[in-house]
């Protein structure tokens, strides 16, 4: 029995000793771990900022930047010195006769680096549309722009001794400017110290190279060695029915024998002056013709141009018309007078009978008239339409006869 219980005593005894060895050396092992991390917390801060608690942390923003800003620097340029070859243009001082050089404005351009010995010179800039100064100096001794091309026009000369006749073949033309919608036609014009001869070729649409191939012919009773001239133009006719001339070219009688029988390519020359003060103004015609009712319609619409040196005291302008058929006069009209105005305008229709079969040889004589007094009626320009006619006076005709119970519109121009 007391065996037992010191058994029993003894193993309670050792039980306790081990737990109170165990706690020993937990609390020794403890102790021992915790001075070492003190120690090392003492040579490295930020371990021990790691073991703190979160209440500790404290997050600190910074707008300062990573890295700091670089400082551009743009390589050095060696360039020769600037030389002045003409200081009104470039506009800046001659180093040269200059003293001491002025100061510098700070330059626009900041990769632009030089030696510091070197002057530097503002040069101005010129995209402006307002300074084209190197314009000028780069155009001087050369001519830029393009020459102008005038019309080209091949023909050719035979003179028929045998008929006493002038025969102008018009065989083309080139380097037309032309408009849409516009035609065109050569119109020959013999002068003589007696008379005037005029021939035309066919109408025809304008085109930037035109060919005809077809003979003015012109009678010569006396040869071609009298003093005289022939002037070929190029006529073009919009849809206004305005005529314009293109170009003329004229040549004497007297140079037809070295001519002769030899193709000449010639350049049209604009218009002088004289020639387009040659016409007295222009009327605005249309006309028609009714088959059904063998009538012919002509409009007289308006008038521009006239002569002002004759329209100074009075202004009483009217349009006389004449209908002849070869050299007989059948009828004649005449419109009402307008008053106090320089460009007439009338709109008034007349109605003439006239057979088909005598429109070949029929014609009609145009003439506008100012009424300076009572009794006493002075002729500005007159015109003619027929096929005896020329110019837009055969134009017009034939076109009429071409479109019948049509309305055929044109300006013809005045001659005195």
């Amino acid at each position: 029995m007391i065996f037992s219980m010191a058994a029993v005593l003894g193993a309670t005894l050792g039980t306790a000793s081990g737990i109170l060895t165990l706690c020993g050396l937990s609390f020794l092992y403890r102790s021992c771990k915790k001075g070492k991390l003190e120690k090392g917390d003492s040579g490295d801060p930020e371990k021990a900022s790691v073991l703190h608690s979160l209440q500790q942390f404290c997050v600190e923003k910074s707008t300062e930047p990573i890295q700091p800003k670089p400082l551009l620097k743009f390589p050095r340029i060696y360039r020769p010195k600037l030389s002045v070859t003409s200081p009104e243009v470039i506009n800046y001082p001659d180093p040269e006769k200059a003293g001491k050089p002025s100061p510098v404005q700070q330059p626009d351009c900041s990769n632009q680096a030089t030696e510091g010995s070197e002057d530097v010179f503002p040069v101005p800039r010129q995209d402006s549309a307002d300074e084209t100064p190197c314009t000028t100096e780069l155009t001087g001794g050369m001519t830029t722009s393009s020459s102008i091309i005038h019309p080209k026009l091949h023909f050719s000369l035979t003179y028929s001794s045998q008929n006493k006749e002038l025969h102008v073949t018009v065989i083309e033309a080139e380097h037309i400017a032309t408009d849409a919608g516009c035609e065109g036609y050569v119109v020959g014009l013999l002068s003589t110290a007696r008379d005037q001869r005029q021939a035309q070729t066919t109408v025809r649409r304008l085109t930037a190279h035109m060919q005809w191939g077809e003979d003015l012919v012109f009678p010569l009773a006396n040869g071609y060695k009298v003093e005289g001239e022939v002037s070929l133009s190029l006529q073009s006719c919009d849809r206004f029915s305005r005529n314009t001339n293109l170009g003329t070219m004229r040549f004497k009688l007297a140079d037809v024998g070295m001519m002769s029988d030899a193709d000449c390519w010639v350049d049209l020359q604009p218009p002088k002056q004289r020639d387009a003060a040659a016409s007295a103004g222009e009327l605005l015609l249309s006309i028609s013709y009714l088959p059904a009712a063998n009538r012919l319609g002509v409009v007289v619409m308006k008038a521009r141009g006239l002569p002002s040196d004759k329209l100074k005291n009075t202004i009483d302008l009217s349009v006389k018309l004449a209908l002849r058929h070869q050299s007989t006069k059948l009828k004649k009209k005449q419109t009402r007078r307008v008053k106090h105005k320089i460009n007439p305008v009338w709109n008034e229709m007349m109605m003439l009978e006239v057979p088909r079969e005598l429109l070949a040889k029929s014609s009609l004589d145009l003439e506008v008239l100012n009424l300076l007094r009572p009794g006493e009626l002075e002729s500005l320009g007159r015109c003619q339409l027929g096929l005896q006619a020329s110019g837009t006076g055969l134009q017009h005709w034939q076109q009429m006869l071409d479109n019948p119970r049509k309305q055929i519109a044109m300006w013809h121009p005045l001659f005195a």
